[in-house]
């Protein structure tokens, strides 16, 4: 009998399928809590006598739609100008905000360029690697404390890219992959399982100094 065989199908059907499952219940419960904003009077509980999961999520979608369609006229662009100038004028509220709409900016604008490159990097020591992105280069007053060419890089944690660790290294330290951002983000997710095909030229290494 091929129970073992037949069991390990099935999981591999149905994992998947779970943890889709999963994520996207998450995120819309996440996206559901859009409706507190709303009156209780108009919200699903008071109108149908319960709870119906989605409706948030519209409704957020929604808001982000009527926001963006503001934002890019003319009065809309004043507003928010308005807005950012207040909140400018705000002790700490202002580094936070700045810092936010920053990165914002960079991950999701047309133009950004958040991972520029994926990177073969030794981290977290030496002769262990892992796949890092470069991000940029050191700014700031710390370029007058570093000696020689270096990278902004972030090494991302697995299953979860989203945390990490940011670090500066040299340029000569890092290993340029052939492999697009997207490529290298899912062998990361997948903790190496889903690899990228192999190509001819595998790696390009920096040019050391």
């Amino acid at each position: 009998m091929n129970i073992k065989r037949y069991f390990i199908t099935g999981l591999l059907v149905l994992v998947p399928l779970f943890i889709t499952l999963w994520v996207l219940s998450t995120v819309i419960g996440m996206m559901d809590q859009s409706l507190l904003l709303l009156p209780k009077a108009w919200r699903p509980e008071a109108q149908f006598g319960r709870a119906i999961p989605g409706i948030g999520a519209i409704l957020t979608v929604l808001i982000i739609l009527v926001t963006g369609l503001i934002a890019t006229n003319f009065f809309g662009k004043k507003l928010i100008d308005m807005w950012e100038n207040m909140l400018g004028h705000v002790p700490f509220v202002k580094s936070i905000y700045s810092s936010v709409k920053q990165v914002s900016d960079t991950l999701f604008s047309d133009s950004g360029n958040a991972f520029r490159k994926a990177l073969l990097v030794q981290f977290p020591r030496e002769g262990s690697w892992t796949i890092a992105f470069q991000t940029g280069e050191p700014g700031g007053d710390v370029v007058n404390h570093l000696t020689g060419d270096f990278v902004s890089v972030y090494v991302p944690t697995t299953p979860n890219p989203t945390g990490g660790y940011f670090l500066m290294m040299k340029r000569s330290d890092v290993i340029e992959l052939n492999m697009s951002v997207d490529q290298a983000l899912k062998y990361i997710i997948s903790m190496g399982v889903v690899a990228p095909h192999p190509v001819a030229a595998k790696i390009l290494t920096a040019t050391k100094t």
